[in-house]
């Protein structure tokens, strides 16, 4: 009998199974198609998460798979739409490259420093939101809707805003941890955790 709290890993290894499918539409140019997946992989993103909260279905492999599913997601769904000409290159960098920074960095906190339990900053979620805000309104209004083009453009300013300001934030936070415990300091950023 499958185990139980394995249920939230194996909806978001089906999440996982959806990237690909949802990259080819995307590359494609089947737009609602596309827009259908996405929801349900975003779908699958909540109802884990309910799974996890509601029945305590915490494991190993969940801390480590349900971050990296998402990230996977939106990686590959920037790229598809970046390579579409729906998103500017630079934007795909910017985003990617915080992505980069943030993963060394806090791989070198950990050598270096300790271990470091990563609490999501408001300004992370936000930037996640209109991430996918943007990459929704990208679609839309080539494949669904006939959107003025100065809503995905004003977006796009306010993504790179955002996404810099998270990697900014992350920074200076790890920044403080690093000095308080190279001063003797308890370190406050705790004993586990996972990329942002």
């Amino acid at each position: 009998m499958f185990p139980r709290h394995q249920i939230p890993n194996a909806v978001t290894i089906g999440r996982i199974a959806l990237i690909p499918p949802i990259v080819w539409l995307l590359a494609l140019e089947y737009y609602v198609v596309a827009v259908v997946l996405l929801t349900i992989a975003g779908l699958s993103d909540a109802l884990d998460g309910w799974l996890v909260r509601r029945y305590g279905w915490h494991t190993r492999l969940g801390a480590w798979l349900d971050p990296a599913a998402d990230k996977l997601l939106m990686l590959g769904v920037y790229v598809a739409v970046t390579l579409s000409g729906l998103l500017p290159l630079w934007l795909l960098v910017l985003v990617v490259g915080r992505d980069v920074w943030l993963t060394v960095g806090s791989a070198l906190y950990r050598v270096f420093v300790g271990p470091l339990a990563i609490r999501p900053l408001l300004i992370s979620k936000v930037n996640t939101f209109l991430q996918i805000t943007l990459v929704l309104v990208a679609i839309v209004k080539v494949g669904l809707l006939a959107l003025d083009p100065i809503w995905v453009q004003l977006l796009v300013i306010v993504v790179a805003f955002t996404t810099v300001a998270s990697g900014l934030a992350y920074t200076v936070q790890w920044g403080f941890y690093a000095w308080r415990h190279l001063h003797g300091h308890t370190n406050p950023a705790g004993t586990s955790g996972r990329t942002p």
